[in-house]
């Protein structure tokens, strides 16, 4: 049977880990600056914590509409206004003069990202179907685990040549030539015949639509969460790292290393299992390597009552494989519970992880990153969370209270595991 899918280029894969790049940059960047910013604008930890919440909060607001837009006018367009906006936000961050003004300049910056990373996994489904989408996306998330350990020491670098503005700089740089090459290389995945007109009633029926289907939910949760009790260590970094490791500046390393191994080596092994075990087999590996580190987390948190290196972000690595080994499939079955609507799932499922991080960043992590102990009980019960969220989905489709959606093979897979 001829695939009706359009063929992809070499760069693709390359493109759209670029793109998912820009999130880890935005966030994690900025971590060796906090002190700089907060003594150049006179504001306090809790105060610079908000850089990272203003920023997701709206990337989560803007992602409701980056999938439904693209769903309406194409994929290209959206993604490259995206990065020409966040380059101009970044240069507004760059010569901020207050503080309030580099927060308003952060949300910007939130709102445009988005279109890298919702658009670009409707577009990964666009192009692929099955085992070879899944492989796709564990090499664009391999790609891309590597930003997170890259982004803090360059951060680091930079303040000895411009200060914390030399980060926002670079910003600017990485996003207008990411523009530039997606207008030269990125081809259009949805063509005009398969567009659906943008109205806010209709998006907002189309949203309604997903929240009346049972077993949406639980793959929301299981997706939002798992990476929750993830994130949680890494907005934590700045009092991990400085605080309670008593690093430098140049000690950022140490935590995210660990988390980078672990994700690539997560995405690798996904890719590597698609195709050769059934779905259920690669989410519920995953969860079983998060369920482990959870459990050597709480373990060294009590043995070691002061953090000590190596062993007390050791568990990191296998956090991160397992979030990764089951972060693909999970977002595959979501986005084919509705297969002419990717976009607009993509921005739901975006938005409910986005906004979970935002709370994990603003809420949670000041108030756990007190002692290990402590985050390691804040992850372990979100990651709790998740697990019972994908078993609450196995049931829902095996026995489901209404008939799935067409161009559902991986769901098929589900029912019925290899």
């Amino acid at each position: 049977m001829t695939s009706t899918h359009p063929p992809i280029r070499r760069s693709l894969p390359w493109l759209l880990a670029g793109l998912s790049m820009i999130g880890p940059f935005s966030i994690d960047a900025v971590f060796p600056a906090f002190p700089l910013i907060g003594t150049a604008f006179g504001v306090d930890v809790v105060a610079l914590q908000q850089l990272l919440s203003v920023y997701l909060v709206a990337y989560a607001a803007m992602s409701l509409f980056h999938g439904a837009i693209s769903d309406a006018l194409g994929r290209k367009p959206v993604i490259v206004a995206g990065m020409l906006g966040y380059a101009l936000a970044s240069v507004g961050a760059a010569l901020s003069v207050s503080f309030g003004m580099l927060l308003v300049c952060r949300g910007v910056q939130g709102a445009c990202a988005g279109a890298g990373l919702v658009v670009g996994r409707a577009i990964i489904r666009d192009t692929l179907e099955g085992e070879a989408a899944q492989r796709l996306m564990s090499r664009v998330m391999m790609i891309f685990s590597v930003a997170p350990v890259i982004a803090p020491m360059v951060g680091a670098q930079l303040l000895g040549l411009d200060g914390w503005h030399g980060i926002f700089w670079v910003l600017t740089g990485f996003t207008a030539l990411l523009a530039l090459l997606l207008v030269l290389l990125l081809q259009e995945t949805h063509p005009a015949e398969r567009r659906s007109r943008f109205a806010l009633k209709p998006l907002l029926g189309s949203y309604l639509t997903f929240a009346r289907d049972r077993p949406l939910w639980p793959l929301l949760v299981s997706l939002s969460v798992n990476f929750a009790g993830l994130f949680l260590y890494i907005a934590s970094a700045p009092r991990v790292v400085r605080g309670l490791l008593q690093l430098s500046a140049q000690g950022f390393p140490w935590l995210f290393i660990p988390v980078v191994a672990g994700l690539v080596a997560g995405s690798w092994l996904s890719g590597r299992l698609a195709g050769r075990r059934g779905v259920a087999f690669t989410v519920n590996l995953g969860y079983a390597a998060l369920l482990l580190a959870c459990a050597l987390h709480l373990v060294l948190a009590l043995v070691l009552p002061h953090p000590r290196l190596p062993w007390s972000i050791l568990p990191l690595v296998l956090h991160g494989v397992g979030v990764q080994l089951a972060f693909p499939t999970l977002t595959l079955l979501l986005l084919d519970r509705f297969p002419r609507h990717r976009g607009g799932v993509a921005s739901v499922q975006a938005f409910t992880s986005l906004m979970l991080s935002s709370v994990v960043a603003g809420v949670l992590s000041p108030l756990l990153s007190v002692s290990m102990l402590h985050l390691a009980l804040g992850s372990s019960v979100l990651t709790l969370i998740g697990l019972v969220a994908w078993l609450d989905y196995r049931r829902s489709t095996r026995h489901p209270r209404q008939p799935p959606p067409r161009d559902t093979a991986l769901q098929a897979q589900i029912v019925e595991p290899r």
